[in-house]
């Protein structure tokens, strides 16, 4: 009896592999959709009716499959390497200098006037030493405390903007600290000050970092105020190198001498 039963169930599950068939693993033998419409009485068409029907490639013949086992029919196994994948766009870097040139006119006028009249007591020492062609340590160390007191001044521009609540700046460790370097270089140029040499190089590194800091390490100034340091800063640090050149170069003279 169970050997009767046994013999009953695998012809009845062959039965059914042989109507469904194997699955289909490529695109050429996808089971097609037949369409199929009745006339009821020639008064219009009822609403179509889809038959599934595999399609046998190595013997051409037609069998009917159930419904539910189209679903296992679309496998595809087609190589990965061959499918299009969509190409990655390289990361857009940003530049050193976040700022446009041609915003400097769109910031106040009194900054701007104030800030190229700045430059004149850095111009003005290293323009006169050349067309006498005489080297004044006077006027060379008027020149070096107005550096000083400017990179200070940096420093302290940075301090003001970390403080209040609506600043990009908050008031950390980061923010205040490299706030007070300018101020350390600017201390150390006046303790030189009997050097020229050392001293002028202090505050061409003091101008330097303070610039380095608002225009790419700290929370952005607007980008007219960041024109107007490069500018400002990139004149006052060519003033110096031309002072540093004259005193090796001309001969030394006293300013106030008879």
């Amino acid at each position: 009896m169970v050997s009767v039963v046994l013999r009953k169930s695998a012809f009845s599950a062959q039965k059914v592999w042989n109507r469904a068939g194997p699955l289909q693993r490529c695109w050429t033998s996808a089971p097609r959709l037949l369409l199929s419409q009745t006339d009821n009485d020639g008064r219009g068409s009822p609403p179509a009716v889809f038959t599934v029907m595999k399609t046998d490639v190595s013997h051409g013949d037609q069998i009917r499959a159930p419904p539910f086992l189209v679903r296992n029919q679309h496998f595809h196994s087609s190589a990965v390497r061959l499918k299009k994948r969509p190409k990655l766009e390289p990361p857009v870097e940003m530049p050193l200098l976040r700022y446009d040139m041609k915003d400097l006119w769109k910031g106040p006028k009194p900054a701007l006037f104030l800030g190229f009249a700045g430059l004149i007591p850095f111009i003005s020492p290293a323009v006169f030493m050349a067309v006498t062609e005489s080297y004044f340590p006077e006027l060379a160390f008027a020149q070096l405390a107005y550096g000083a007191s400017i990179v200070s001044f940096l420093g302290g521009v940075r301090w003001g903007f970390a403080l209040p609540e609506s600043s990009p700046a908050k008031p950390d460790w980061i923010n205040l600290a490299n706030s007070v370097v300018p101020s350390l270089f600017a201390w150390g140029s006046m303790l030189m000050s009997d050097n020229i040499i050392p001293a002028a190089t202090m505050v061409i590194m003091g101008l330097g970092v303070s610039l380095h800091y608002d225009l790419s390490l700290l929370p952005t100034y607007p980008s007219w105020f960041k024109a107007l340091r490069s500018i400002l800063s990139s004149v006052a640090c060519f003033s110096l190198i031309g002072t540093l050149l004259i005193s090796g170069i001309y001969p030394e003279r006293n300013l106030f001498s008879g």
